[in-house]
This record gives C-alpha cells, sequence and structure tokens, in this order.
C-alpha cells in the first residue's frame, strides 16, 4: 500500500493543529485495498474539525466498506498553512485513513452543504493532482462526484466534476460502485472513460453534466438538454423510502482532537411537511420518514456505550415533531447507566420548532445538563411569517420559552432572516420586540436569564418557491443590521450576532449560478480564495473582480426577480417537487397566505410523495385550537385514531 505518512509526519509540525490529519479515530476502519474493489475518497471540502462529525459522509463510509467490492476512506480538504507546505514538498492531498494519495482512488467524492465551499473543490482536486477540468481527464483519473444539498443545482461545478448524486444516497453509491466495478474488470479499455459517464447516467438520481448542452440567447439561459437520445431529459433524486433500514452510522466515528458537534448524533427523521419558503432542505428532503423510536433508542444505548460520550444529539430537521418525542426523550435522559460511570448528562435536540416545543420536552430535557436552547422564529412579525410560511405565532414563542426558562434554563438563542420577500422595517424591527419579551419572560425566572439574537441575510435557493425572488443587495442587508443594532443598543439581556452581508452576496451567486458562474469560481480560486465560508478569508471583491473578468453582471445574478417563464439553471434536475407548486407557492407567498402542514389538511399535490405509497392517519382534518399547528401527539391524545408523521402527499 502506498502511503506519504513518512513525509506528511516531518512537516506537521509545522502546520497548525496537526491533529486534523493523523487519523486513528476510534470507529475508524483500517482499509483493505484490492484490484477488484472500487476506491472510494469521500471529501468534505472544509476543515477536519468542520467535516468530521458530518453524518452523511459516516453513513456512506460505512456502507461502502462493508460492500466486497469497494473500500472508502476520508480526506478533508487541508488548512492554508498546510496545502503551501504539500505544494512546496510536491505532496498530494490524502485520505486520512491510510495516508494514502488522492490521485490512488478511483473516486473522489465531495458532499455539498454549502455553496462558499466550491473553491475548496477546486483546491482539493488540484492538490489531488487530477486535472481541474472534467473533459480534460482520461481514462486513468479518478471520476468527481458531488452529492449533498447544493447537488440541485451543480452547475456553477459543472466544467469541475463528472456527476452529481441527487437526493440520499445509501442505495445510489452501491449502484455507482457496480458500474465501476465492471469497468475496473475490463482493465478500462482506452477511450471507456465516456462511456461509463453514459452508464452512470443511466442511474436513477445521477446526474453528468458533461452530457448536456446548455442554450442560451444572449445572456439568457434558453434551455438545459441532453446531447443524446439515451440520456434522460430531467434527472429525478433518489429517495430512501425507509429510513428504518438504514440504521447508520453503527460506528460513529470518535476523534482525537476537537472537532465541532463533539457529540453521539442519531438521525430520528428525514424530510419536513412544515412548507417553509426559504428553506431548502425542506423542500428538496420530502416526503418524512421516521426512524422508529425502538431503533432510535436502541442506536443511542449503543452509540454512547461504544464512543464514551455523555451527550447525545436527537437530529432532524424539526425534532420535535417526532411521533413520542418526549418519551424517547425521557427514557434517554432517565437512563444514566448509558454512558457508564460519568452518566449521561445532555440530551440535544438541535433543531426545534416554537410550536412543538411543550413543557412535557423540557421537563425530559432538564434531566440532564441544561445547556441553551436555540428556536428560530425567523421573521418579527405574523405578517412576514405567513409570507414564508412559518405560521408560528408570539404566543407560541412565548410559551415555548416560559415552559424552559420554568424548567431551569437560562440562556436562549433565537435565531432570525433578514432580506426576506415583501420584508418591512416594520418587519425588521418585530425582531427586537420579540426578544425583549423573550428576555422579560426569562428574568421573571432568573435574574441571569440572556438573550441571543442571531441574524443571517436570507439567500434563496434552488428548488424553493423563493428561488424566483431577487435578493437584497448589501447595502440594505446592512442597512436592516443596523436598524436592529441601534434598537438592541440598550437591551443589556439580549445580545445581537449577525452574518456578514458581504458573504450572503457570494453565497447568493453561487446558489443560483448557471454554468458560465463556473470560470468566476476558478478565477476566484486562482486569486487565493480558498475557506470563503471562514470570516478571516472571505474577500468579496475577489467575487466581485471575477465577474468583471468574465464579463458577468452580479446584479442580474443575485439581485433580479426571475419571471415565471425564465428558464433556471436547475429544470432539468427534480428534487421531486412539480414547478407549477412551487410557482403558485410563491405566489401565495406574495399574497400573504400561508399554507398550513400537510398533515391537517388535503395533499397540495406537490409531487414529492408520489410513488412511495406513503399514507397519514390523523385523528382531525385540522389542527388543534391555540394558533399553532400542533404536533402529532397532540391529535392523537384528543382523537381515537393513532397518528403517524408519515404525510400522503408534499
Amino acid at each position: 500500500m502506498t502511503t506519504i505518512w513518512p513525509q506528511l509526519e516531518a512537516i506537521l509540525p509545522t502546520v497548525q493543529k496537526p491533529a486534523r490529519y493523523i487519523g486513528c479515530e476510534d470507529g475508524s476502519v483500517v482499509p483493505v485495498h484490492a484490484p477488484h474493489k472500487v476506491a472510494w475518497l469521500l471529501a468534505y471540502p472544509d476543515t477536519y474539525e468542520v467535516g468530521l462529525p458530518n453524518q452523511g459522509l459516516q453513513i456512506l463510509y460505512e456502507i461502502l466498506n462493508e460492500r466486497p467490492d469497494a473500500v472508502a476512506e476520508r480526506a478533508y480538504c487541508p488548512w492554508t498553512d498546510l496545502a503551501v507546505a504539500l505544494r512546496r514538498e510536491r505532496l498530494p492531498l490524502f485520505s486520512v485513513d491510510s495516508h494514502r494519495p488522492a490521485a490512488d482512488f478511483d473516486v473522489l467524492a465531495f458532499n455539498l452543504s454549502a455553496e462558499l465551499v466550491y473553491t475548496n473543490v477546486l483546491e482539493c482536486i488540484d492538490l489531488a493532482g487530477i486535472p481541474l477540468h472534467a473533459a480534460e481527464r482520461s481514462d486513468g483519473d479518478a471520476l468527481v462526484i458531488v452529492g449533498g444539498h447544493c447537488a440541485f443545482n451543480p452547475e456553477p461545478l459543472a466544467d469541475f466534476v463528472d456527476a452529481a448524486v441527487l437526493g440520499d444516497g445509501e442505495e445510489v453509491v452501491s449502484e455507482i460502485t457496480e458500474v465501476l466495478a465492471a469497468w475496473k474488470r475490463a482493465a478500462k479499455p482506452e477511450g471507456s472513460r465516456q462511456r461509463v459517464l453514459r452508464d452512470l447516467a443511466g442511474i436513477e438520481g445521477v446526474y453528468v453534466p458533461s452530457l448536456y448542452e446548455c442554450e442560451y440567447d444572449g445572456s439568457a439561459l434558453v434551455a438545459t438538454v441532453p446531447r443524446f437520445d439515451d440520456v434522460p431529459a430531467r434527472v429525478e433524486k433518489r429517495t430512501i423510502a425507509d429510513l428504518g433500514a438504514w440504521p447508520y452510522p453503527k460506528q460513529q466515528l470518535v476523534p482525537l482532537t476537537e472537532v465541532v458537534h463533539d457529540r453521539l448524533n442519531v438521525e430520528v427523521f428525514r424530510g419536513c411537511t412544515r412548507g417553509c419558503r426559504f428553506c431548502q432542505a425542506g423542500m428538496i428532503t420530502r416526503p418524512v420518514r421516521e426512524r422508529p423510536a425502538e431503533q432510535v433508542r436502541t442506536m443511542v444505548t449503543e452509540g454512547l456505550r461504544r464512543t464514551g460520550y455523555d451527550e447525545v444529539a436527537l437530529t432532524s430537521l424539526s425534532t420535535a415533531d417526532f411521533s413520542g418525542i418526549e418519551e424517547v426523550v425521557g427514557d434517554i435522559s432517565g437512563r444514566n447507566e448509558l454512558c457508564g460511570p460519568g452518566g449521561l448528562t445532555s440530551v440535544n435536540l438541535p433543531s426545534l420548532r416554537v410550536d412543538a416545543f411543550t413543557v412535557g420536552i423540557a421537563a425530559q430535557l432538564q434531566k440532564a445538563r441544561r445547556s441553551g436552547l436555540t428556536f428560530a422564529p425567523e421573521a418579527g412579525s405574523w405578517r412576514l411569517r405567513q409570507v414564508i410560511n412559518k405560521l408560528i405565532t408570539e404566543e407560541d414563542l412565548y410559551t415555548a420559552v416560559e415552559s424552559a426558562y420554568s424548567q431551569g434554563w437560562r440562556r436562549m438563542k433565537l435565531y432570525f432572516l433578514t432580506g426576506l420577500p415583501t420584508e418591512t422595517d416594520e418587519d425588521t424591527l418585530g425582531i427586537a420586540a420579540l426578544a425583549r419579551n423573550v428576555a422579560k419572560i426569562g428574568k421573571q425566572h432568573n435574574t441571569g436569564a440572556s438573550v441571543t439574537v442571531s441574524v443571517g441575510g436570507f439567500v434563496p435557493k434552488p428548488q424553493t418557491p423563493f428561488q424566483w425572488f431577487g435578493q437584497d443587495t448589501r447595502p440594505e442587508l446592512h442597512r436592516k443590521v443596523g436598524l436592529l443594532r441601534d434598537a438592541l443598543k440598550r437591551d443589556k439581556g439580549v445580545h445581537l450576532k449577525w452574518h456578514d452581508p458581504r458573504a450572503s452576496v457570494a453565497e447568493g451567486l453561487a446558489s443560483r449560478g448557471d454554468r458560465r458562474v463556473g470560470a468566476v469560481i476558478e478565477s476566484v480560486w486562482r486569486r487565493g480564495g480558498v475557506f470563503q465560508e471562514w470570516g478571516e478569508h472571505f474577500r468579496l471583491e475577489l467575487w466581485e473582480e471575477a465577474m468583471a473578468e468574465h464579463g458577468l453582471d452580479l446584479d442580474w445574478y443575485v439581485h433580479r426577480h426571475r419571471r415565471e417563464d425564465e428558464a433556471l439553471p436547475w429544470d432539468h434536475l427534480s428534487a421531486g417537487l412539480h414547478r407549477d407548486f412551487l410557482w403558485q407557492d410563491w405566489q401565495d407567498a406574495l399574497a400573504e397566505h400561508g399554507l398550513p402542514d400537510c398533515r391537517w389538511t388535503p395533499c397540495y399535490d406537490c409531487g414529492a410523495c408520489t410513488g412511495y405509497g406513503i399514507e397519514h392517519v390523523v385523528a382531525s382534518a385540522t389542527p388543534p385550537a391555540g394558533g399553532s399547528q400542533g404536533t402529532g401527539q397532540d391529535l392523537a391524545r384528543g382523537g381515537d385514531v393513532p397518528v403517524t408523521l408519515l404525510p400522503r402527499r408534499g
């Protein structure tokens, strides 16, 4: 087996946080490569401490290593100091499992969770010694594949990737492996790479950009069409219907050095039926698929015993919506023997809806360590929350924080977006009013109670109803943050934080860009623009200069509204949602009309559940009284039939 460890070990003392690069985690595998095995290098295009906890990468790592015809290792983007050292010493990107050169693998696969990592993708490809552009790669070069949420518009990276996977990866990675294993058995005949790409395009959920061409009329995109008759005109996402059939990761990695979210993470369900119009994750991961409650308990029990963690996070897009959440949290937090002598000290629900957070949940959570709680009202007024379809009232919020403060919590974080469609200054200042009232409730229970308000600039995302919205400009976002800063400067119990509006501009460009933006990303990277999601490295002027260099208009890409009949760069890629449903939802937003959770209403026919045979049975056609949409538990308590959280449609 080839390894660069001797050379790497010699330079690690000269770089920051050398433990990022040594591997050796509890739960990692000892890779056994063989000529018949397809070798995957699963790469996260950010630092080790950010990428190591990523559940998607860990799941695929285990699934591939369980196959007899595959082996998988991991890589993370080297920090700038090591990247300089690698180039100086002429060393390549490497796996952290065996420090094998990236070019020795058959596949270099990236998880794309944020747009500002795109320049890091180019950095990793270049460090790997693989030709930067897909068109320049030969039969012996690794295939570059991307997946994750950003893969639903991979067009800005189309020149650099061989394929993109849309949707869930658990099944599709095995199908890709089978195609590549057959290619390897045939000894990769000269000129066969194109045939393999055609074969990959025949797998549901796999998009091969080079097999499509873009048609333009001046600056406007007209269509993206396949170049061959056997290539699908529209690529549909992959969805695993039964989450319980995939109880991964079974061996969560436990690092030797500090990472973000350093705890046991157990995914309780995928998808969301709430229909928040700004939320790409909620749209593209439909339908909801729950993990059986008993399986959650088992994964927590076994995971805590194996890892030695004393903290567990139950993850999803809205964890309090999980069926029987109070019972599950109670079982976990009440069984301190799970962690051995130290006991379980924290149960974390990282994604909480205020209208689903109850005194019961608060009481169960308080049995463990009370850390801070985060709620996301998203907008400062009921009017604007109807626009974005975040149908929670002020009463919902105040009831939730009252429940938490009454059970002993002292720190509360509220997350909001600014720059939302139709937003007025009154809506913006409503954020300050909500924060003051939450702080007042906290002070009634504890004089040391505090509230942190975090504000992010809204960036419209593909495959959502807001994909047609013209994003607020940087000066306008700065102005709105200034309004809040002035409104809250005398409130000592409220702390205000905000995301840099300059970064929101670059994110907006990469989010809804077409293939022409690829040249911009390359120019930013060649000018040293890596780690653009890190404040100390982000430079908006690099993006502005690159746009000017390539004759592209930043305002046209980021700040203008799109027309209904306009071709969008991702129209040939399907997240399962009908385009006319998304457009109508956009019109409903402009009309300030909210749509209740489809669990309580007739099907909206969004298209997401078609073909999955998923049904739901509820005790009432309407949510419980009190202003909120309620939860499945609320209805079950008052009805005669059991409730599940699986939607029939949408």
